[in-house]
């Protein structure tokens, strides 16, 4: 057992989990420490996307009372019934995408230069949402939501497929600008992000198959372990933080961190891999 690709394993999952709900890209992240840590074949390009269910786990768990009541109350209730297809609407523009242009997306996009660019461009897209005057607010609960809602909301998760963007981040500050409150755009976006990165995992998985082996469980579960416990704080701490605050600090996290991947690449201070 290779205990270096274990403790790399069990960094890529913290990092996946802290970062998967915040509006600063867990897939940015994932592909500048996976640079750094020497952690860019095929097989960890796998192993990045399959450890997002990990963190869904996590948001499962947290929101399991909210599942629980729209799974039950589904045969009857028309509430829980626009819940569900709202969810399978958002869900929808991100598949039908990420299959055309995936494959592309990753070939030509999934470098750290680009990460830098779009972190820094998402960070001044949030100041700007966030000093723009707020659309005035139409939605102030998940159950509130019409399918033209989850529809535009799930438009704007697409952006996503850009390295970099954060889907957290495009939901959140998207369903705000489109007149959700910020407890239901944050709310909606952890519920899409299940059958999203679920799908995601199981499908690069399926995909992928060819490259993996019985050997590589005991690095992809050390990767799901933490991506679990990882988000699963973070997911906590996030919706007790935005019921008092909004999203600028990482605003200017993503514009610092942005600016110091490119500055580094400039110079030739940090090798990033391409």
């Amino acid at each position: 057992m290779d205990i270096t690709l274990l403790i790399k394993a069990a960094i890529m999952g913290i990092v996946e989990g802290l970062t998967e709900f915040l509006p600063i890209s867990s897939t940015g992240h994932l592909i500048l420490v996976g640079s750094l840590l020497g952690f860019t074949d095929e097989k960890s390009k796998v192993f990045d996307i399959a450890i997002q269910t990990g963190a869904i786990f996590a948001v499962i768990l947290v929101y399991w009372q909210k599942i629980r009541e729209t799974i039950a109350s589904l045969p009857t209730d028309k509430k829980a019934q626009q819940f569900a297809l709202n969810v399978f609407i958002a869900f929808l523009p991100a598949v039908v995408l990420g299959l055309l242009f995936g494959k592309a997306i990753k070939a030509n996009l999934f470098t750290p230069v680009v990460v830098a660019s779009t972190f820094i461009i998402g960070g001044f897209i949030i100041l700007w949402a966030e000093k723009r005057q707020q659309t005035a607010v139409r939605v102030q609960t998940v159950d509130d939501m019409s399918a033209m809602d989850a529809l535009k909301v799930g438009l704007v998760q697409c952006l996503a497929l850009v390295p970099g963007t954060s889907r957290s981040g495009a939901t959140i500050i998207g369903g705000m600008l489109l007149g959700l409150s910020r407890k239901a755009a944050t709310d909606f976006s952890f519920f899409l992000a299940m059958p999203t990165l679920i799908g995601a995992g199981v499908y690069s998985l399926y995909k992928e198959r060819a490259v993996l082996s019985m050997g590589d469980i005991p690095m992809f579960a050390v990767g799901l372990v933490f991506s679990f416990l990882s988000a699963w704080l973070c997911v906590r701490w996030l919706l007790r933080y935005i019921s008092t605050n909004n999203f600028v600090p990482f605003a200017w996290y993503r514009i610092v961190f942005g600016i110091v991947v490119l500055v580094t690449a400039y110079t030739g201070w940090v090798k990033w891999a391409a």
